[in-house]
């Protein structure tokens, strides 16, 4: 029978055929159809999209084009492009500057999505002819209205796409800040080297970013002004930088022919009315926009550019070790801003400032960043202008170098304050929300919210500034004036309600730690504390918390239920030698009293140490005990296993204990547990007994070998004789009675009753038991040695398995030495 494959296989003439149109095409494109190292049949077999591409081209060459068409290229050039950089190994720029795995995720990624459209079915062709009228504003802001924040309570619906034709040429990508997005936006660049280029940001100081980035790529001979309608690019395959601002104003003069591919940057504030329409309007090129945060409140990034080709959470990217690893402070605020509203998603500006602004809280604010940071680079942000210069002065009067920017500071003032800042002239800078976006120095290492927000998206880009990577930062701190155990729940939002973490602990990383240590590490500026405190609101991810990090909880931040909770735990596993520093839990940490009793009664009951068991045991009593607890005490001690070995010293505690009046119950209880828990000892009691009174056997056994009349007239002989004994000796003689008769029992009870105080009888039978014996030096060193004489002995038990293993290997055992042989005795 003969084999058939499934491989396509082209008679040698075809294939080079295939080549020699592909090396054709390649000269009219720009783009390569076909690699070195790759087989034209595999590749460009019937249906993929790069032989889709060719038939296009050699269709449009045999019509006579000199060069590709506008949706020849918008199709397919961009696709080409992105094979040919992600084919090299590693992926480059034009500068060489190499590609990280998440930069390459994102090109991969955008690749797929034009992949699947051009095997798709071709959609028809609209074009830019029906441009909407839209009235733009003549003004000279760079910023654009801000976007639609509503409450929540009203949804948009996603427009049909009769209504928005271009969304689906629309696409995202979401990494965070200071990971490299602009990075990425050049690798688009470079795989658009045949297209035109449009890249949008928010700030006229990215714009200038931007140009310097790419120049420095190795793009910068591509730079031309925007490219209006009616004239032609002044270079093939323009690129342009401009502003939402422009683009929303100026989007109807653009030529429609001559770009191609659109990069939006910071795409979360691209999602204003005008912005928005100017983007669904301007419907020709392919969009690609890069986002840190894809929510803003009632919008979504997702709403202007559908489809996601990328996805790199925050988490993910500290653990790849993209970004600086982040820290948190937590400082209690001294202003209550439960009454500011929130407007527009954030707290209404001039209420939060007029809570905020005051001299003394702006010098406790300084202070703490002196004291805490000392001159470590940092940014802060205030409510309002006013507030950014009022904290700048008094940041100025505690030492420290610090400068106030705003939208008020010329350009060239601000160049010069962020230069200056760079070279380390200023420690602290300012600000109000201008430093929020678009604004990147890797030195910047602390980023402190004295101003709060309720916008998520605002205090993910606030954080954004200092998560840049840099020799000397180890990781950047984030001060958050909060208190310590605020939930995800509270209208501020935290860095632990940002990233959705279980707990909190002061100093602590909050965001993962990096796969790869790096070779030099800095000096950590935050050092972690011993504690810590679960801040998630979720219930059961609170009590997993306790369980797991029970030794390190602060227990002055739970509520009462969760500090039983974490008692129980604690009670349950707590080491002896942990004892002292679990004590300082109770006794400095604000632990209540509820907490404290049930962790001793825990202890008692289950923990496995003998001697913790017994100090809980009269811990607990050394306080006021209510009827049931002690109740429950009186059952463990005289019923439970785990007290087996230790019952008659645990008698003794208890009775101790009802002796100094540590029991809160009546008196008949009272006698009831006297005499119950003497009961449990009676074998002690008899020979406390027998051996300050000899009769003592000769009445006990005359009294438990007897029956009817005789037995009640012993009962009464023994009643005698231990009411003319010591207190003690009588106690004695009586637990260890038993009558077998009412009358009997009747005649004992009395003489109990008739023997003393309640307090006086429970410490007479206490002292008739031995005090717990305390462990000497020399006991330890004796259970160190059998502890290692018995590990001796195992291991040479298993040396003795192994050797008989060995022989049936076929390998010859050790030889063990002989023992020389005694020499026989010599006679006399």
């Amino acid at each position: 029978m003969q084999e058939t494959t499934e491989q396509p296989t082209l008679a040698p003439e075809a294939e080079n055929g295939l080549s020699e149109t592909a090396a054709r095409a390649q000269d009219w494109a720009g783009e390569p159809f076909l690699r070195a190292d790759e087989d034209p049949a595999v590749v460009l077999a019937p249906g993929t999209a790069r032989r889709l591409a060719l038939d296009h081209a050699i269709e449009e060459m045999e019509a006579g084009l000199g060069a590709p068409s506008y949706d020849w290229k918008r199709r397919y050039a961009l696709m080409l492009g992105l094979e040919r950089v992600l084919t090299d190994r590693p992926p480059r720029l034009a500068s060489g500057t190499e590609l990280r795995r998440h930069q390459i995720d994102a090109l991969a990624g955008m690749l797929t999505e034009l992949i699947a459209a051009a095997q798709a079915a071709p959609e028809p062709a609209n074009g830019n002819g029906a441009y909407a009228e839209a009235e733009a504003e003549e003004d000279d802001e760079d910023e654009l209205e801000p976007p639609p924040a509503a409450d929540g309570d009203t949804e948009e619906l996603p427009l049909s796409p009769e209504e928005d034709p271009g969304a689906v040429r629309r696409f995202r990508f979401r990494h965070p800040t200071a990971s490299g997005k602009t990075i990425a936006a050049a690798g688009f660049v470079e795989a658009a080297r045949t297209l035109g280029v449009l890249i949008l940001t928010h700030r006229r100081l990215l714009v200038s970013q931007f140009n310097r980035d790419l120049t420095t790529e190795g793009y910068g001979d591509r730079f031309v002004d925007a490219v209006e309608r009616g004239h032609e690019p002044q270079k093939p395959n323009p690129l342009t930088i401009q502003t939402y601002a422009w683009f929303a104003r100026h989007w109807g003069d653009l030529n429609p022919e001559a770009y191609h591919l659109v990069i939006a940057d910071e795409a979360h504030t691209a999602l204003g009315e005008k912005t928005s329409a100017a983007i669904r309007s301007f419907t020709n090129p392919i969009y690609i926009g890069m986002t840190a945060t894809e929510q803003l409140i009632a919008k979504q990034v997702s709403d202007v550019f559908p489809a996601s080709v990328d996805d790199l959470p925050l988490a993910d990217a500290a653990r790849r070790g993209l970004i600086a690893p982040l820290r948190s402070l937590r400082v209690p605020p001294a202003a209550a801003i439960h009454t500011v509203p929130i407007v527009g998603g954030d707290f209404e500006e001039r209420a939060l400032a007029q809570a905020l602004d005051h001299q003394a809280l702006n010098q406790a604010a300084a202070s703490l960043y002196r004291d805490r940071f000392d001159s470590t680079p940092g940014i802060v942000y205030a409510a309002g202008v006013e507030h950014a210069y009022n904290l700048a002065k008094e940041f100025r009067a505690a030492g420290l170098k610090a400068e106030a920017v705003s939208g008020r500071t010329p350009p060239v003032k601000l160049a010069e304050i962020l230069a200056a800042y760079e070279r380390g002239e200023i420690d602290v800078l300012i600000n109000a929300m201008l430093l929020a976006e678009g604004w990147n120095s890797p030195r910047a290492t602390v980023c402190m919210h004295l101003a709060p927000t309720a916008s998520r998206r605002v205090y993910q880009q606030r954080i954004g500034r200092i998560m840049r990577m840099h020799p000397r930062k180890e990781a950047g701190i984030v001060v958050d004036f909060v208190p310590k155990a605020a939930t995800h729940n509270e209208r501020v939002v935290s860095l632990h309600s940002l990233l959705d973490s279980d707990f909190y602990r002061e100093g602590a990383r909050v965001t993962p730690a990096p796969r790869r240590r790096q070779q030099r590490r800095a000096r950590r500026k935050l050092s972690p504390a011993p504690w810590l405190v679960p801040v998630t609101a979720d219930v059961k991810r609170r009590l997993g918390v306790i369980t797991r990090e029970w030794q390190r909880i602060d227990p002055r931040f739970l509520d009462e239920d969760e500090q039983r909770y974490w008692a129980t735990i604690a009670g349950r596993n707590v080491r002896y030698d942990e004892r002292v520093e679990f004590a300082k839990k109770f006794t400095e940490g604000g632990a209540s009293r509820g907490a404290l009793e049930t962790f001793l009664a825990t202890c008692a009951a289950e923990n496995p140490n003998r001697r913790l068991r017994m100090t809980a045991l009269a811990d607990r009593v050394s306080m006021m005990v209510e009827r049931a607890d002690f109740d429950d005490l009186v059952t463990l001690v005289t019923q439970a296993p785990t007290w087996e070995k230790d019952r008659v010293q645990g008698i003794r505690i208890l009775l101790r204990a009802i002796g100094e009046g540590k029991a809160d119950a009546p008196d008949q209880i009272l006698s009831r547990w006297i005499w119950r828990l003497a009961r449990a000892t009676r074998k002690v009691q008899d020979r406390r007994a027998s051996a300050e009174f000899p009769e003592a056997k000769r009445l006990l056994g005359a009294l438990a070998n007897s029956r009817g009349h005789r037995h009640e007239e012993n009962a009464a002989k023994l009643v005698n004789a231990a009411r003319e004994q010591p207190l003690e000796v009588g106690a004695a003689l009586l637990a260890s009675a038993e009558g077998y008769t009412p009358r009997a029992n009747q005649l004992i009870d009395a003489a109990r009753e008739r023997l003393g105080t309640l307090q006086e009888v429970a410490h007479g039978l206490a002292e008739n038991l031995p005090a717990p014996k305390q462990p000497s030096g020399r006991s330890r060193r004796r259970r160190r040695r059998r502890k290692k004489k018995s590990q001796a002995a195992q291991q040479q038990a298993q040396n003795g398995q192994q050797q008989p293993q060995a022989s049936a290997d076929g390998s010859k055992p050790a030889e063990t030495p002989k023992q020389p042989e005694p020499e026989p005795a010599k006679e006399p």
